[in-house]
């Protein structure tokens, strides 16, 4: 299975056009739903989603086969996902075999959960109980969900939710354990979209971002010292993505600032006037061993980079 982090961009651009930005807060109970071993979690505002042609049309374009997946499961057991979610969250984690990766959904609004209840009764699905919790098949697509409370709903294949019914109820450690990524996500829950990355989820992402230049001997050196990651997306005022890298040492972030600031180089030779100006909006520095990355632009200036060269490769 594919990981989130190849996808980094196109969760970011979910909510284009979106004329206001809320927070993109999980409950604790959704937090708690979240196995501790956690690669990375994306968080979005899905009602700014909803309210957004442009950013509906977009998702259909580069949302992910496996988050497409889950999402096509709500709608397809009529959880009325549209109409009732407010906040949407995927977490990718390590089994507890610690080889594979599983990925769970999260749907936090109001939802008519009695009516919900009564049409699997209906249907007479068979359901899987786990101590007060009870797992219903959702379709033919063998995916599943529990509701946690009437806020909070829970699904993906039946494995990945049982695994989140176990860190919920404190049978396996859950996200709340994971004090690095908590105080990390104290920095980005206000935004309208957020993701948080682990070490090894950063360290992929980076040679994925970095393309050629992660080829350089440099990048092995400070591949390791990478510790973890986290990006968010505002569209108040135009686009604005900032992203930021935490290393092990200074040293690290300023030659990792080095290969980022080489790789935009190189892309600038190559690229299209769009592209370059595209480019120049980007700001790449680093500061108490943290990288960061900053861009900026009009809404019209993004769309319009939407089909180049060079986001297309940063998508695919």
């Amino acid at each position: 299975m594919r990981i989130l982090y190849r996808h980094l961009l196109p969760i970011a651009v979910l909510a284009l056009s979106a004329t206001f930005s809320q927070a993109a807060e999980l409950s604790s109970d959704a937090k708690s739903a979240i196995p501790k071993d956690v690669q990375q979690i994306i968080v979005v505002d899905y009602r700014a989603m909803q309210n957004s042609n442009a950013a509906m049309a977009l998702k259909e374009r580069v949302l992910p086969p496996e988050l497409k997946r889950l999402e096509s499961a709500l709608k397809n057991a009529k959880l009325n996902v549209d109409k009732d979610a407010d906040v949407l969250a995927f977490a990718s984690f390590r089994d507890s075999s610690g080889q594979g990766t599983r990925i769970v959904g999260i749907a936090q609004g109001q939802f008519q959960t009695q009516s919900i209840l009564a049409g699997f009764a209906k249907s007479k699905a068979k359901t899987t109980v786990i101590r007060n919790n009870t797992i219903y098949p959702m379709g033919s697509a063998g995916m599943s969900v529990v509701f946690l409370d009437q806020t909070t709903m829970v699904f993906g294949d039946k494995s990945a939710v049982k695994d989140a019914v176990d860190a919920r109820d404190g049978i396996i450690p859950n996200f709340l354990t994971n004090g690095d990524m908590v105080n990390e996500m104290g920095s980005v829950d206000q935004r309208a979209i957020w993701s948080l990355l682990d070490a090894k989820g950063t360290q992929t992402m980076m040679r994925s971002v970095l393309g050629d230049a992660a080829q350089l001997t440099d990048y092995d050196t400070v591949r390791n010292r990478m510790k973890s990651s986290r990006y968010t997306m505002d569209f108040d005022n135009g686009v604005k993505f900032d992203m930021a890298v935490v290393m092990s040492d200074t040293m690290t972030a300023a030659t990792c600032a080095t290969l980022m600031k080489g790789m935009v180089l190189m892309k600038e030779a190559s690229g299209s006037p769009m592209e370059k100006a595209a480019l120049n909006r980007t700001t790449v520095d680093s500061n108490s061993g943290t990288l960061t990355v900053d861009y900026s632009s009009s809404d019209s200036e993004f769309a319009g980079l939407l089909s180049s060269p060079l986001f297309q490769s940063v998508v695919k």
